[in-house]
């Protein structure tokens, strides 16, 4: 059968439910109210998988799915370079959010990450340690910075609310998922101007490492067609 991952719970899996649903697609879960399988009325082949977000994105990853929709912020995190790992089939159109670089409102001299460049290696030469950059998107901020040239700082995983860790004293600069900023002004933060790393939203995305055999091949195309996204795109990526 072909495997669909769906997120399990949260405004993602709302969203989900509602764009399905407003093109002739209602879920029916298989295992009761707290089950995680569940199937399309009437759209036989397709088996749906209800997992979090960030476990719909290590698993289409890993090639144990076929299909998953997550945020493409998860998706490019678990693998930057998505060539030959995962293809993005289809934007959703909802879970809009930005990755991006903040840093104290009370640094006014830094608005650039060529600012912050400066600052991470005057740091290092002042303190004899780098910088500390708190972020749950380490693959991310390292491309990110690099792309700078900037390289005096470390990452501090981060857990929770990563835009309490600079008042905290756990990290000076961090790298954390917006959508309006508020949060972070709450925090006393803001946001370079160059620093937007990515504009994410959700996105179904397909592994190009699961096994596509005739009859998921099949499926996905009947899927896709009620979903007007493109098969054919994505049929000349998959492994022959």
């Amino acid at each position: 059968m072909l495997t669909l991952a769906l997120p399990s719970k949260g405004r993602l899996k709302q969203s989900c439910d509602e764009w399905f649903a407003a093109r002739g697609l209602v879920l029916e879960q298989t295992a009761g109210a707290r089950g995680y399988r569940a199937q399309f009325a009437g759209l036989p082949g397709v088996e749906v998988m209800l997992l979090s977000a960030s476990e719909i994105a290590s698993s289409l990853l890993a090639g144990d799915i076929h299909l998953g929709i997550t945020g493409e912020d998860l998706l490019r995190d678990s693998a930057p370079e998505l060539e030959g790992r995962m293809q993005l089939v289809l934007p959703m159109g909802f879970g809009p959010a930005d990755v991006v670089v903040a840093v104290s409102q009370a640094w006014i001299d830094v608005s650039t990450m060529a600012d912050l460049d400066d600052v991470c290696a005057q740091y290092a030469a002042t303190h004899r340690k780098r910088l500390r950059v708190a972020t749950k998107y380490a693959t991310l901020t390292r491309s990110f910075f690099a792309h700078n040239g900037i390289a005096d700082y470390r990452i501090v995983p981060s857990s929770g609310a990563t835009e309490g860790a600079p008042a905290a004293g756990t990290a000076e600069v961090i790298v954390d998922i917006t959508t309006s900023g508020a949060t972070l002004r709450d925090n006393g933060l803001k946001v370079l101007d160059d620093g937007v790393m990515l504009k994410s939203q959700a996105q179904l995305a397909a592994s190009l490492t699961a096994d596509w055999d005739a009859d998921a091949r099949a499926a996905c195309e009947s899927l896709l067609r009620k979903l007007d996204a493109d098969y054919a795109a994505l049929a000349a990526r998959l492994p022959k």
